[in-house]
């Protein structure tokens, strides 16, 4: 059996016969093709060096990573009176400011009743000098444009009602809310 080696072309002879060692050789001139030969050489080693510093910049905190994003699930137990003491302790320090905030509430759902009134019999006023206007003959253009303006006036507060009526809804709601709450913090303790 042949070897590989053998089967392939002699390769070409040197063109530096004798044997001259250009290497000590200062005056040597080295072919324009070696010259390329080493600078592809270079440009691939630099390219090899970057490419290892690349991935050494991208990898080198990898097992600190892996162990930050490895998730542990711990459980703790703890009985039920310690449960109930700090519940306490929330009640207790929660407890003033929802029961200002109620105050707020209450004061607040006061006032806007107050002024529900107050629009209500605007309303009632306005529409008993409609009224008036609708059923006494207008003497002129005068009292005619009194009488849109009022009519205007009348569904401008009739809008106001309305507006507050939900405003009242909502705090009523709230400070229904707020009840159930509190009703919860008083069982607590």
């Amino acid at each position: 059996m042949k070897s590989r080696s053998s089967t392939l072309p002699r390769p070409r002879d040197s063109v530096f016969s004798g044997g001259l060692d250009i290497r000590n050789d200062a005056n040597a001139v080295c072919p324009p093709n070696v010259r390329e030969c080493v600078s592809a050489m270079e440009d691939c080693c630099d390219e090899a060096y970057e490419a290892q510093q690349l991935l050494r910049n991208g990898t080198f905190d990898l097992p600190r990573m892996n162990k930050v994003l490895e998730s542990q699930r711990v459980f703790l137990l703890i009985d039920e009176a310690t449960v109930k003491r700090y519940r306490s302790d929330l009640a207790d320090e929660i407890e003033p400011q929802v029961n200002e905030l109620i105050d707020r509430a209450e004061q607040g759902l006061k006032l806007l009743r107050r002024k529900e009134g107050l629009v209500h019999s605007k309303v009632e006023t306005a529409k008993v000098v409609q009224s008036r206007a609708a059923t006494a003959p207008t003497a002129n253009k005068r009292e005619e444009r009194r009488a849109q303006l009022l009519s205007k006036q009348r569904r401008r507060l009739e809008e106001e009602v309305r507006v507050l009526e939900s405003e009242i809804m909502a705090l009523v709601g709230h400070v229904g809310l707020q009840n159930v709450l509190t009703g919860t913090y008083s069982s607590c303790q």
